[in-house]
Parts: structure tokens; C-alpha cells; sequence
């Protein structure tokens, strides 16, 4: 007996070859009817005898596309209906936007042969894709995914390809990005002038490794936004781009030509490799423990014994690295500071001066994002991201949300990023800067408008950082103002706290959660600067317990900058001259003068890092954020806790940063070496953690804020704390301010205090 069900299925299934799929398996099972995109996911409408239908449905939720993620689906009677066949039928929208935004894959390796057999039609075709790869979220205009909602519908499908998109057992049958080098996207090259080369088509990427074996540095248009690429190997090119890019010591990323020549060079782990090759395929900070290679490690890398490494994960990087001998730099194709470029016009006036050729192509890019990047921890391999952007962003599908409201948050301000909740899902912009830049401002408020209008609802809650400076709060205020919203503020470390309890599904728990945030800076409801912070969390009640003790907040955001005042702040008065001498007497008369005046305090341990890398001669004015932090860390090569000391007393029950620093000071004098004392160092905040959770009977530890990037401080945190205690660590979102916006979130959500 025929009858018809009706299947819906949400989560991330538009953009991943869903719909193929659904065709593909109601054929196998010899089913008729329909499946389409809607507002909600994928509308299945299939009819053919119950017991069937029933194996249908368990066929298709257990074992679903590669790339695609369920998160609901249901199934239920309906009239039965007669069809011909099954066939893939256009999306109708019906209401609002209801569904995950796809975000970007990775290059699959079905592409990856295709541009590398002579004999397909597709050889060298730099934007080759299929229903299992290629851009989604970088050529969005708006949902459901079809082609016509994307850049891509600037190029017509040609008959070959229109064959292909119709073809039920083709790769590309119902593939949205599916184009050939007759019908699609077309690559040039040009001096930085914007003067064309004139060059063959199968010439352009000869002429790309031409250029790089040459020394010239090329800024390619990808299909996420511009790379500034230069031979890894050459150390004069590498020294010109970085004076050209203003950027004098923070590394670059390296691009390797392949897994063989990576694993060749460096020592890598089976969790770095897995996700070196993933569909995300991030950026990997890995050690140079035992590096073999020739890459120009001194200016590619300042100072440090890592790397960040990653793979090539698009068509045009494919095949430049097809030829490649050399491992690349494959940089963000932005001036230091300002945002990654994405238009062919903008990219020649303002990176004319940094890059000496350009790549571009004619594919508009209207969601440009930066390379991801993540580290896995040495010793219990746990993935700390660093940067969330492409192939996360924009999505965050795992949160448990029950609200009519629709909320945007906006995050905090060095490290901003976007968060808007306006059906089921959440969504959560890729990392986008420092909201100092005024191009990193203009691309924040767009996003935040993009979220707006692509889900074509206006937010009734706009959620803001308490700190009232911040351009992210601010512009808060103006939204709420034009759009007559409820404006909340939500303090720094609590919606912090708030983060690391959603993504570890902890506000249900029925025993107590420490909280432990520690970061670099945040707005406290003291007026203070927070920054060394305990919380408890309880029945949906969260309270700050404890915290190190306030030192002086010396000169402002220079104060984050110069990890010199940070020490200066925390080291007693008559100073040792290894202190004084690092400034002049002016500047001493200065920094004395407000320290005697000065009323704003701070609990940073971020700046108590800055603090120790200053008082051991690591660092004392940072070049790029961070800078002293990622010095120290790279000192410790390797530690054995049986031989680490603690610098604070646990028998008290203060937290004094000053005692910790005096305490070194001494062990500099005994002629302890820096990586013991910084060994040392991370063993007593660790230790700390253990004392407070002991004190407060807590099983329960939740670890969130910019410190927490330190992969030995993780690790040593695994190592001391005892395995009765739960820890719980970032899962998809850095442990830095990009997850402010999620916890603003869930704080007004869940907290009730």
C-alpha cells in the first residue's frame, strides 16, 4: 500500500550535495516524490510503501553527505500524493530564514584529480568544485543556497556543465558552484599597475611560480579574499614584504605544497595532520622541534620554534602548489592591521605597494574571511583555536537556544566578532579585528547589517560589553537608538564564563562550575579592569569569588603594549636598576608621578605575563598583540613537573601578583635559567587553579579568556589537576574575545542574577 510522509531536516544542509543525496538514496530504494531547499532546511516529500519509507529515513539520518550536519529532523504522514518519479524541485521560500549559512570547504580530492588529469575537461581550471567542496558562505547573497543566490550566478552553466548539473549520477548533478573554463571564472594576471600580462591560459600559473622562484612577491586574489605570497626559502623577500606590509616580527603563515613535502620537514602528529587535510583546513601552529627543511625560519617565524602551517585548500592554490619545489608564505592580503581585501580594485590601490604582481579573476567575493587557525597542545593534544574564520564561520549550530527573542550581540572590541540569533540557529561571524582599525569598524558594522538582512529580521535585543569605550558598544547604542531595540550591557568575564559553559553544555549541570577567566583586559562592575577572575556558577546563578589582587593600570591601552609598564607596575619602590634601565629618567619621573596618583587598578594576568617576560629580558615592548605571551611559551621546550615550584604561598588567601614577581626577581638573582623560571610560572597558575578548586570543593572547571591560548599552561592545567576533576575547555570558538559574543548571549539567556 502506497502512502506519503513528509521529512524535514535542519542543521548544515544546504551547500553540502544534501539534495543529490536525498535523489541518489529515493532512487536505491525505488521511491517516488520530491526534495527541495526551504527556509527551514530540506523539505523531503516521498511516497512508496511505510516499511520502506521508514528504511529510507533511517538510511538518510544515520549516513548523511560528508559535509553535512543534522541537528533535527522529523517525519510524519501526510495525504498520499502520486508522482512520476523523484525528482530535485526549486526552493520556495515560504517564510523567514530558518537554516545554518554553509560556510567554505576545502578543495575534495575527487576536484583535486580532476585539474590534475590532462585528459579531464577541467584540467587547471582554478575553480573547480563540486556538491562536496568549494566557496558557500565567501559568494553568499542570501538563502536557501541555490546559484542564484550567490556570485556565482554571474556565470551561465554551458551545456557540458548544465548536462553535468542534471545528471543524477554525476558528482556535480545539483552542484550550485558548478562551473568549466568555457562558462566560468576567468583568471589573469597583472603588474601592480593594474597593467595586464598578456599570457595563455594554461601560462598563468607557470608565470606564478616563475614569479616566485624570481623573489617577487604576488598578491593572489583566492576565493576567501587575498594571500601575499613569497618564496619561504628567500630571506631578502621575506624581509621586503615584511617592511612593505608593516609588520615587523609577528610570523607568517607557510604554505606547503603538499602533505609529503610537510611531513618531510617537521614532526607532526596524527591530530595535526587530520587537521591540516580537513574540509576546514586551517592554519596549524606546529613545533620546529627537529625541522629539516630550508624555509627562512629567522624571518618567516622571529624568534620562535613554530610554525604556522597549512596546506592548499583552494583550486588556485592547488595548482600552484602542483608545481611548487618550495614551501610559500601565504599571508593576509591586508596593510597590518586593517581587514583582508577581497575586491580587485581595492586590492590594487591599497596593496600596489606591497605586492609586485597580482593573480585576480572576476568572481565576486562578498563575504571575504582570513585562514583559521588552531595548535594542538604537546603533551594531551588539545585543540586550542586561535583564529575561527574560514571554513567555521558563520556558523555555530551546536548551541541549545529557546528564545522567541532575536538577539544580535557584538562582542567585545581587540578581538571582534559578530553574533546574531534570529530563528533556531545562532550564527557567529568570522573573526573579523581590532576595532581600533576604521576599516575593520566599517567591515564590523556590515556584518553585523549582512546578519540583518540576509535573515531579513531585526533584532529586539541588541547585546553590548559594559566597557563604555569600546567602538562595539557604541555602536550598540546607535542601532538601539535607530531601531528603537532594549540595549543590555554584559560584563567581560562573565559573558566569557557564559561561553565556555555553552559550549560544554554546562548550565544544566547540577553541581557547582568554577569558572576561571583570565585574560589581557575587560571592563569590571567595580570600575576596575579585571582580567585574573574565579567565578561559580550555579543553578543559573553566577558570582565572582575570587580574583588576584589590583596592581596599577598604568598609562591606558599603552599599558597593554609595553609589557615594561606592567612590570614597573608590579615591582616595589627602591627599583633595581635591571628595571629602571629600561626607561629613561623622564619616563620614570612620568610612570612614578601616576603611580602615586593613579586609582585604576587591574586583576590582568595577561598583564602579569607581560610583566615576567619584561622582568626576564623577553620582551618588553610588543610588536603585535600577544607578542611577550608567545615569547615566553617558546622558551619551555619541555617540562617535568616533579621538579616545578610554586612562587605564590597556597597556605594564604590572597592571590598577589606582586609576591610572584618578588619571588622571581630572587630566582634571577640565584641564577635560575629563564625556561625554569617560566616553567615555574606556568606551574603556579596551575597550581593556583587546583588550590582554589580544592578550597571551594569544585569538580567542575571551566577555562576561558586570551591566557588560556598557552598551550603548556593547558597542558600543565591537565597534568596537575587531579582526573576526579572535570575540565572543560573551548571546543569550536578561540578561548580569546571572539567568543564574547556567544557568551552575551547565553549570559542574558540563562543567567538570572
Amino acid at each position: 500500500m502506497q502512502k506519503t510522509f513528509k521529512i524535514s531536516i535542519s542543521g548544515r544542509v544546504q551547500g553540502v550535495g544534501f539534495r543529490p543525496f536525498v535523489h541518489a538514496l529515493a532512487t536505491d530504494f525505488n521511491l517516488t516524490g520530491t526534495v527541495s531547499n526551504n527556509e527551514e532546511g530540506v523539505l523531503i516529500i516521498i511516497t512508496g510503501p511505510e516499511p520502506k519509507i521508514k528504511e529510507f529515513y533511517t538510511q538518510l539520518i544515520s549516513f548523511p553527505p560528508p559535509v553535512a550536519r543534522i541537528k533535527k529532523s522529523s517525519i510524519k504522514g501526510i495525504a498520499t500524493l502520486s508522482f512520476e518519479d523523484f525528482q530535485i524541485i526549486p526552493s520556495k521560500k515560504g517564510g523567514q530564514l530558518n537554516v545554518p549559512l554553509t560556510p567554505d570547504f576545502a578543495i575534495c580530492d575527487d576536484c583535486k584529480n580532476d585539474i590534475q588529469n590532462p585528459d579531464d575537461r577541467r584540467y587547471a581550471y582554478p575553480f573547480t568544485t563540486c556538491v562536496n567542496c568549494g566557496p558557500r558562505w565567501a559568494i553568499t547573497r542570501t538563502f536557501p543556497f541555490e546559484r542564484s543566490h550567490t556570485s556565482i550566478d554571474d556565470f551561465p552553466m554551458c551545456n557540458d556543465c548544465e548536462e553535468e548539473y542534471t545528471d543524477v549520477k554525476n558528482r556535480r548533478f545539483h552542484s550550485q558552484t558548478n562551473t568549466c573554463p568555457k562558462c566560468g571564472i576567468h583568471l589573469y594576471v597583472t603588474d601592480n599597475s593594474g597593467e595586464a600580462i598578456p599570457l595563455m591560459k594554461n601560462g598563468i600559473i607557470e608565470k606564478i611560480i616563475q614569479f616566485l622562484e624570481e623573489g617577487k612577491i604576488i598578491g593572489i586574489k583566492n576565493t576567501s579574499g587575498f594571500l601575499l605570497c613569497c618564496n619561504a626559502e628567500n630571506k631578502e623577500v621575506i624581509k621586503k614584504l615584511r617592511i612593505k606590509k608593516n609588520r615587523p616580527s609577528k610570523p607568517f603563515a607557510v604554505l606547503f605544497p603538499s602533505k609529503e613535502h610537510v611531513v618531510a620537514e617537521l614532526q607532526l602528529n596524527n591530530n595535526q595532520i587530520g587537521s591540516l587535510q580537513s574540509t576546514e583546513r586551517p592554519i596549524n601552529i606546529v613545533s620546529l622541534r627537529g625541522y629539516s627543511g630550508n624555509i627562512a625560519i629567522d624571518q618567516v617565524a622571529p624568534g620562535l620554534n613554530q610554525l604556522g602551517i597549512m596546506l592548499p585548500y583552494s583550486g588556485i592554490l592547488q595548482l600552484v602548489s602542483n608545481k611548487l619545489k618550495f614551501p610559500i608564505v601565504a599571508t593576509s592580503g591586508n596593510i597590518h592591521g586593517s581587514p583582508i581585501i577581497s575586491g580587485n580594485e581595492e586590492a590594487l590601490e591599497k596593496l600596489k605597494g606591497v605586492a609586485d604582481y597580482f593573480v585576480l579573476h572576476n568572481l565576486s567575493i562578498l563575504h571575504p574571511q582570513d585562514d583559521s587557525v588552531v595548535k594542538f597542545s604537546s603533551k594531551y593534544n588539545q585543540e586550542v583555536i586561535f583564529s575561527r574564520a574560514r571554513g567555521y564561520a558563520p556558523n555555530y549550530i551546536t548551541a541549545s537556544l529557546n528564545s522567541n527573542q532575536k538577539i544580535l550581540a557584538l562582542g567585545a572590541h581587540l578581538k571582534s566578532s559578530v553574533a546574531f540569533y534570529p530563528n533556531e540557529f545562532l550564527y557567529i561571524s568570522p573573526y573579523l579585528g581590532n576595532l581600533d582599525n576604521y576599516d575593520v569598524y566599517e567591515r564590523f558594522t556590515k556584518t553585523a547589517d549582512s546578519f540583518i538582512g540576509i535573515f531579513e529580521q531585526k533584532p529586539n535585543v541588541v547585546l553590548v560589553d559594559s566597557h563604555p569605550a569600546y567602538q562595539s558598544t557604541l555602536y550598540g547604542k546607535e542601532l538601539a537608538e535607530k531601531y528603537n531595540l532594549s540595549l543590555i550591557k554584559i560584563q567581560h568575564h562573565k559573558a566569557h564564563f557564559a561561553a565556555i559553559l555553552s559550549e560544554n553544555d554546562l548550565f544544566d549541570q547540577p553541581e557547582k562550575v568554577l569558572g576561571v577567566v583570565w585574560d589581557g583586559t575587560g571592563y569590571g562592575e567595580d570600575g576596575q579592569i579585571w582580567g585574573g577572575e574565579f567565578f561559580e556558577y550555579c543553578s543559573n546563578k553566577m558570582e565572582r569569588i575570587y580574583h588576584f589582587e589590583y596592581f596599577d593600570w598604568l598609562a591606558g591601552d599603552k599599558m597593554a603594549k609595553e609589557p615594561r609598564l606592567s612590570l614597573l607596575a608590579l615591582a616595589d619602590a627602591p627599583l633595581h636598576s635591571s628595571i629602571a634601565e629600561k626607561f629613561t629618567e623622564k619616563e620614570l619621573t612620568i610612570y612614578e608621578s601616576l603611580k602615586r596618583q593613579n586609582k585604576l587598578k587591574t586583576a590582568s594576568v595577561g598583564r602579569l605575563f607581560d610583566a615576567v617576560a619584561s622582568l626576564l629580558n623577553i620582551c618588553d615592548i610588543n610588536t603585535y598583540e600577544g607578542e611577550a605571551a608567545i615569547l615566553m611559551e617558546n622558551l619551555v621546550l619541555d617540562y617535568d613537573l616533579k621538579s616545578c615550584k610554586s612562587y605564590l604561598n597556597p597556605t594564604k588567601n590572597t592571590i598577589s601578583p606582586k609576591e610572584l614577581i618578588k619571588n622571581i626577581f630572587t630566582d634571577i638573582a640565584l641564577g635560575e635559567s629563564r625556561e625554569d623560571i617560566i616553567t615555574n610560572f606556568l606551574f603556579t597558575l596551575a597550581n593556583l587553579i587546583l588550590e582554589v578548586a580544592k578550597n571551594g570543593k569544585f569538580e567542575h572547571i571551566a577555562l576561558s579568556g586570551g591566557v588560556f591560548q598557552n598551550t603548556t599552561l593547558v597542558d600543565m592545567i591537565c597534568e596537575v589537576l587531579p582526573s576526579e576533576i572535570n575540565l572543560y575547555f573551548h571546543k569550536e570558538l578561540s578561548p580569546n574575545d571572539e567568543n564574547i559574543p556567544l557568551g552575551q548571549i547565553m549570559y542574558y539567556m540563562h543567567i538570572k542574577n
